[in-house]
């Protein structure tokens, strides 16, 4: 079998395939929707799909190619991912409610306290708001999720071969 592209591991090739669809469409979305194109969507978070589940479900899916879903790596993958993809829906998804809700507090400090005082002591921490696209909604996950399966098996013959 020969080596793979990636560290000379074809897991690792089919996994950034999946990873790569998954961050790319993100790029494509604003292009024919908004007609703006924003490349910083290539490596940001959150969003349809979630690369995150794409990533995590294609490496579950190489290694029960590779290995055999009664392997030990298999077991180890399939919990790996089943972690991930609840914090990507979970926890990640309620921090960037609470970020959405703190940037609307900041907004809204100046009406309390006055404009003098909220220039003289909060200008800075202003400018910069917190980041509100951190996790997914389930439906985010799912689709990321059976893309990094189609994508695993759509690669079957490279992964054996």
């Amino acid at each position: 079998m020969s080596p793979g592209i990636i560290f000379n591991n074809r897991v690792l090739d089919v996994v950034f395939i999946a990873w790569f669809i998954a961050q790319f469409y993100k790029v494509l979305t604003p292009i024919f929707k908004k007609r703006k194109f924003d490349i910083t969507r290539l490596w940001d978070t959150g969003g349809m799909p979630s690369s995150h589940s794409s990533t995590v479900s294609c490496l579950t899916t190489c290694i029960a190619i590779r290995y055999g879903i009664r392997s030990d790596i298999f077991a180890i993958t399939i919990i790996f991912s089943g972690i991930v993809m609840y914090d990507s829906a979970g926890i990640r998804r309620a921090a960037g409610k609470q970020a959405g809700i703190i940037n609307s507090l900041v907004e809204k400090i100046p009406l309390f306290i006055g404009r003098d005082q909220y220039n003289k002591h909060f200008s800075k921490e202003k400018e910069a708001k917190l980041k509100e696209l951190l996790g997914h909604t389930p439906v985010e996950v799912v689709v990321g999720c059976a893309l990094g399966i189609i994508v695993g098996l759509i690669f079957k013959a490279y992964l054996q071969g």
